[in-house]
């Protein structure tokens, strides 16, 4: 395919100068509308070495408001980076609603590369894809305009470039030995370029190639594109906003309802307890292992992610306060969830957690988590059905990106009745010492029991995977429960060093 581009194509200065100065002034409105609709946009620029990537960002941002955008160049992976999952530099990366952000290289550089140099095989390749189109793919279904550049030239041309690079001593660091081993082995890059447009073009993230061995060409085809995309996608938004039906819209994935039987809470034997003796002694030797192995996580730089969810008084404070009492400091971090502020609003719901998750050798314990899109989102309406639907893939390939990273992925739900519940929330309001933890919207969510119900019972049957399993915790007696918890945790981690 894109050998049989022709790459010639050219265009006079002043034929440019003329459509720029019609060009430009649209770009400028289209981005201040889009911003007006709270449009995130993400720009990404791919190609060879040399074909004028940096040049071509540069002339597109020019007629732009600079406080509405922000340009990322993606180079190797740093060291912190390395020890987290791959699409976590880039999550931590995308724009808030109604901003724009730029890469010069992205998400596909890593994969394109191991593929020319073939360090990396056909089927490992297929899941890095599937990987990067899962994540497209949640982003434009959560309302953000993804637009991919692909910059080609010639094997010659690229020659041409670097060798008037090397000639001008203000330039000649910027060719180095790998760009010229890159040129002799252009047919092979040219193979990968080619992959992974052929993967990956699609109605939510299609490819636009520049032929760029003629600047103004490049710069005028890049420019016009922008400003097409920009003008169908302000169309859309008026339209939504006027109420009339909008077609054209990328694929929304999964969204069909699903009936199941009896409720997986239903099954689960509340009854169960410890008495307190026993407690203690577990509750010391299970503490005195955690402490090792947590030494042990940091030695072998494997992370650990650790999601509470329960009903509200369900023991999660207590469990984590056990579970965390003799583990350093320094290697966990404790992150209590609450409502979005503003500027999590404005992002992916899944931004803030991507945010927080450990780095090789570290645990994230979450008090409350990504799951509040399936629960009380959902039930209170904070999302559309269509969201909270799709969200169950979304957070099962979050979790399996996290896995195959290397951490281990473990969620807790803690379980109590209604009784035990309402027994709890008296309790709290009787102690001037825990009035605090109780609230008036504690006392709604009791009357929609039924509904969480059955939120959760899906939830689970959902997003309960081998990589990153569900733990339904009896928690109606708080002994037993923080045992259950430790227990859980403890043997994961033993498996794993086995």
């Amino acid at each position: 395919m894109l050998e049989k581009i022709n790459l010639s194509k050219k265009m006079s200065k002043k034929e440019c100068k003329t459509l720029m100065e019609q060009l430009e002034p649209q770009l400028s409105l289209l981005q201040r509308k889009l911003k007006s609709y709270k449009v995130p946009v993400v720009i990404l620029f791919e190609g060879f070495g040399s074909s004028g990537k940096g040049t071509m960002i540069n002339q597109l941002i020019q007629p732009m408001d600079p406080r509405g955008f922000k340009v990322f160049t993606i180079q190797k992976p740093t060291e912190e980076e390395e020890m987290r999952p791959y699409l976590w530099r880039f999550w931590t990366k995308l724009p808030e609603n109604g901003r724009i952000h730029l890469f010069d290289r992205s998400w596909y550089t890593k994969i394109v590369e191991a593929r020319a140099e073939k360090q990396k095989s056909r089927e490992k390749a297929e899941n890095a894809y599937n990987d990067i189109l899962n994540f497209e793919q949640e982003l434009a279904q959560d309302g953000m305009l993804i637009i991919k550049f692909f910059l080609h030239i010639s094997k010659k041309e690229q020659k041409k470039r670097f060798q008037a690079l090397e000639e001008n001593k203000e330039t000649n660091w910027r060719v180095t030995e790998t760009d010229w081993k890159h040129n002799k082995a252009y047919d092979e890059w040219l193979k990968a370029y080619e992959e992974m447009i052929q993967k990956t073009d699609t109605a939510f993230g299609s490819w636009t190639i520049v032929e760029a061995t003629d600047k103004e060409y490049a710069r005028v085809k890049i420019i016009s594109t922008v400003v097409e995309i920009f003008a169908d996608r302000l169309a859309k938004e008026e339209a939504k906003a006027a109420g009339k039906a909008v077609t054209g819209e990328p694929p929304i994935g999964e969204s069909s309802a699903v009936t199941f039987g009896s409720s997986v809470l239903d099954a689960v034997d509340l009854s169960k307890s410890l008495t307190r003796s026993v407690y203690k002694k577990k509750l010391n030797d299970l503490q005195k292992r955690m402490a090792l192995l947590h030494s042990e996580l940091y030695k072998r730089r494997i992370p650990v992610v650790i999601g509470f969810e329960g009903w509200d008084a369900g023991g999660k404070g207590g469990a984590i306060h056990r579970l965390t009492k003799t583990m350093d400091p320094r290697g966990y971090e404790v992150i209590p969830t609450a409502a979005p502020n503003d500027i999590e609003k404005a992002h992916h719901y899944l931004w803030r957690f991507w945010n927080h998750m450990p780095k090789a050798g570290h645990v994230a314990i979450f008090d409350r988590t990504w799951y509040g899109r399936v629960m009380v989102e959902r039930i209170e309406g904070f999302c559309t059905e269509e969201e909270w639907r799709r969200a169950y893939s979304e957070i099962n390939r979050m979790e399996a990106q996290m896995a195959d990273a290397g951490a281990i992925v473990l969620k807790f739900w803690l379980h109590i009745d209604k009784d035990e519940q309402k027994k709890r929330f008296e309790e709290r309001m009787e102690d001037p010492n825990k009035q605090w933890k109780i609230t008036d919207e504690d006392w709604r969510n009791r009357e929609k029991w039924e509904e969480y119900v059955k939120a959760v019972d899906e939830m689970i049957l959902r997003t309960s995977t081998t990589y990153a399993p569900w733990i339904i915790v009896e928690g109606n007696d708080k002994l037993y429960a923080r045992i259950k918890v430790l227990e859980t945790v403890v043997e994961a981690i033993e498996k794993r060093l086995i």
